[in-house]
């Protein structure tokens, strides 16, 4: 078994864990959101250095609810892309320093093949090859998991991602940050056939477009405002209205692949896993399929180390590790994460 204490920074939650393979010992998270609340959207500088102020508090808070020794941790795993450059150097650089002191191996990870493991924290027994539906604020992904570290991305977003097009219709709603919630929760109050939005057809199977949905909420809200300036303003069926055509592109993509591939089980990671609506209709499509659907636990939906540390952990039994000079990346492919690692073992420990 490898235990390993791991660090995600990579944008807007400051996060440490320690995992014993793919059993949680330890996580803390401190969100940054009531802090970014007041910008409407999260601040790179404001974040990195938010970062700075609590990364040392949460590992030390982790430690001690794990009640664990260094002796035995194996590896210290960390994201390091992509993301907020800022944001990664605060944890890159605290993880490299605590692999030197305590002479333990360094593992730098992908934040999206996180994402992509945070399924294996709520079922252990899961085992590729699998669909995963990746859907996080910047990325909208449908992905065959054909084995661990072997990824084929079949078809991603041509523009905004479901969470962008979450938050920015939120914001032009004026509900409060982070959007996403608070548009599910007004969902489930409102008409979903209220109003007919557009489902941003592609000439692709399997890729998504979302830019389109958001900009007939905004032309759909416009008129309501000028036409019935006197009328209560349906923000339950708006959101209701939105929600419905951003599940139904993301069920449908979903089935045809899992159809096309003849496969049983489809695991929904990232922050929009954690909306109710697309829960209920992807568990109920599944079902009439015979197919099994996966949802991480909501703690592990949106950014946290533990699901960096299932990852570190699984590189770490195939002998996976990272040079002393691993930077961070803005930007990153997933197909990218092989090129983290070497298997030289002489660099296992220093």
């Amino acid at each position: 078994m490898a235990v390993i204490l791991a660090l995600e920074t990579s944008c807007d939650e400051t996060a440490c864990a320690i995992i014993r393979d793919r059993e949680v010992l330890a996580s803390v998270v401190s969100s940054q959101i009531e802090v970014h609340k007041r910008y409407g959207g999260v601040v790179p500088e404001v974040a990195s250095r938010q970062h700075v102020l609590t990364i040392n508090p949460v590992i030390e808070e982790t430690l001690a609810t794990a009640s664990i020794r260094w002796e035995a941790i194996d590896g210290i795993g960390v994201t390091c892309g992509p993301g907020l450059v800022g944001s990664l150097l605060t944890g890159v650089m605290a993880a490299k320093t605590l692999a030197w002191i305590h002479q333990k191996p360094l593992i730098a990870v992908h934040h999206l093949e996180g994402h992509l493991y945070s399924a294996f924290l709520t079922q252990p027994a899961l085992e590729p090859p699998f669909l995963c539906l990746l859907v996080s604020g910047g990325h909208t992904m449908l992905i065959h998991i054909r084995d661990h570290g072997h990824y084929e991305i079949l078809g991603q977003t041509r523009d905004d991602a479901a969470g962008e097009a979450y938050d920015k219709t939120a914001r032009l709603l004026g509900l409060p940050y982070p959007g996403g919630p608070e548009i599910d929760r007004l969902a489930k109050e409102g008409n979903p056939r209220a109003f007919a939005f557009p489902k941003g057809k592609v000439d692709h199977p399997y890729d998504t477009s979302f830019s389109g949905l958001k900009t007939a909420v905004r032309r759909t809200v416009e008129q309501l405002r000028s036409q019935r300036p006197s009328e209560e303003f349906p923000l339950s069926d708006l959101c209701a209205s939105f929600q419905k055509a951003v599940v139904e592109v993301l069920v449908e993509k979903s089935m045809r692949a899992l159809e096309h591939l003849n496969l049983s089980t489809l695991v929904v990671c990232g922050g929009v896993a954690a909306n109710r609506g697309l829960r209920a209709r992807l568990e109920q499509e599944s079902k009439q399929r015979g197919a099994a659907v996966v949802f991480p636990a909501f703690a592990y939906c949106t950014d946290n180390a533990a699901m960096i540390g299932c990852v570190a952990a699984q590189k770490y039994k195939q002998g996976l590790v990272s040079n002393w000079d691993i930077g961070v990346f803005s930007r990153m492919e997933l197909e990218q994460t092989s090129s983290l690692y070497c298997c030289n073992p002489e660099i296992r420990k220093l």
